[in-house]
């Protein structure tokens, strides 16, 4: 998969990309990185990238003028990327949502900034929002790179044992059905008065992965209601 991030502060890519899981995956080009500056693209003497809103309101907006010319230069690289805003008003991002984006060997990321981007540019380049969640960033930087991490993991070859993804939360198609994930234990087998529960070195696999349900049932009862749906 090929990402080009456009953002205004190219120097926080890949930031904690570069390391662990997708760092790896990085240098063993399972993935790739380019990076646009949206300042290049600014205007006047002191490259404006944003201006005040129509209508009145407080903040500034990302001009249409700056960010169409910076798509369409991404576009000339990688003419079949999906391109991608993070935005509070967008689909919010669960692992069904980042499956999709790995579906796409070329993608593009606009990392807004101030209030927001200008709202042609959404519709012009057919770009779909999404959210990480309910509440606000300073710009969409740290939103793409949870956007990314999510995706990239779920890449063929990053992870060693792809069957490890099967036991995780929200895993649509795993062993718990999207459910949140029970609790976990390793050595010591006791700690400061607390043991694993026997049931886990029963060595009973079945046993063992009916306890797992129904921790995982209890846990996303009483913590993701709404998951049960």
């Amino acid at each position: 998969m090929h990402v080009t991030i456009l953002t205004l502060f190219p120097e926080m890519f890949p930031g904690p990309l570069q390391y662990s899981l997708a760092g790896q995956a990085l240098k063993n080009n399972i993935w790739s990185l380019d990076l646009v500056n949206l300042r290049d693209f600014g205007l006047a003497k002191h490259k404006n990238v944003d201006d005040e809103p129509y209508g009145g309101g407080n903040g500034l907006i990302m001009r249409a003028d700056v960010l169409g010319p910076a798509v369409e230069y991404a576009l000339q690289k990688k003419p079949n990327s999906k391109i991608y805003y993070p935005s509070p008003r967008g689909k919010r991002l669960n692992q069904v949502v980042a499956r999709d984006i790995i579906k796409d060997s070329e993608i593009i990321i606009i990392c807004g900034r101030f209030e927001g981007i200008d709202e042609r540019i959404i519709d012009e380049y057919n770009v779909l929002e999404i959210s990480v969640g309910d509440y606000i960033l300073s710009g969409g930087e740290i939103a793409a790179l949870a956007i990314l991490d999510s995706s990239i993991r779920l890449l063929q070859g990053v992870l060693a044992n792809q069957d490890s993804l099967l036991t995780e939360s929200f895993e649509p198609n795993g062993e718990f059905s999207g459910l949140l994930e029970g609790p976990l234990y390793t050595r010591p087998s006791e700690w400061r008065g607390r043991k694993v529960p026997e049931v886990l070195i029963s060595g009973n696999h079945k046993t063992i992965k009916d306890w797992q349900r129904e921790q995982s049932l209890l846990i996303t009862k009483a913590r993701r209601p709404d998951l049960l749906k």
